[in-house]
């Protein structure tokens, strides 16, 4: 897929570590010009420094994606840089506290909504009023198989990732004819600083393996691949659709 990604703009949000560095490589490998977005600068300066590392183009914007006026200053910034913005992958989530539903914190529910899905709602609306400008270009969105199944103890979480699932097919139809590309991984399991968090609670790891048809947890580069090839012209037919990487899980 090398040539059709060769010189073309890719933006990545929650860059810094996990899936998130794990698309950003990606997209470097396959010839774009990288855009790192996150909060977190020593790890998103890292994940820029690892793709100029491998002689690729990248520059680091710290961007909270929960506020308007810093997401319209990423895009300006992506545009003002590289002249255009063909890729996104809009990453960037929090996973919330543990905690049944009646006894979830609001401060951790507005935390967790605003980040998840009003932050991933923020990008895409000045995303794609670029994309509009210069002719089209490919979404991809970090959804969640808990977006699709419920998952005890993360309501705030579910129902984020449960909004940017039909988001992603509101906008995906909204735009399809003005040749934007709208769709969204699921992932499931995958090996991210934010699951490891999850599994240092006691008996997580295990529960988490014994729903698992392929018998592992997944690596971000599993994902990173499926985001990658949702941009690419081999996926040129294909809206509004949510790529589940779970080994299996909601197969079940």
């Amino acid at each position: 897929m090398t040539s059709q990604f060769h010189g073309k703009v890719a933006l990545v949000t929650g860059a810094a570590s996990g899936i998130g560095r794990a698309s950003a490589l990606a997209f470097a490998r396959e010839g774009a010009r990288v855009v790192v977005a996150d909060i977190q600068v020593a790890g998103g300066e890292e994940t820029a420094q690892m793709i100029t590392s491998m002689s690729g183009e990248a520059l680091f914007i710290k961007a909270d994606i929960s506020k308007a006026a810093e997401v319209e200053e990423l895009i300006r910034q992506t545009v003002t840089h590289y002249g255009r913005l063909d890729f996104v992958h809009n990453n960037a989530a929090v996973e919330g506290i543990i905690a049944p539903t009646a006894d979830y914190p609001e401060d951790d529910w507005d935390r967790t909504i605003n980040t998840n899905l009003k932050g991933t709602w923020l990008c895409m609306k000045y995303e794609i009023r670029q994309m509009l400008q210069q002719g089209g270009g490919a979404i991809v969105n970090t959804a969640s198989v808990v977006g699709l199944v419920g998952a005890p103890g993360l309501p705030a979480y579910c129902a984020a990732k449960g909004g940017v699932v039909q988001l992603t097919k509101a906008a995906a139809i909204e735009y399809a004819k003005a040749s934007i590309r709208i769709n969204a991984v699921c992932p499931g399991s995958i090996y991210t600083p934010m699951l490891e968090r999850l599994l240092a609670q006691p008996g997580v790891e295990a529960g988490a393996l014994a729903t698992l048809p392929i018998g592992r947890i997944g690596t971000p580069e599993e994902v990173a691949g499926a985001v990658v090839w949702l941009c690419s012209a081999a996926a040129s037919y294909v809206i509004g659709h949510l790529m589940v990487v779970d080994g299996g899980l909601v197969a079940q």
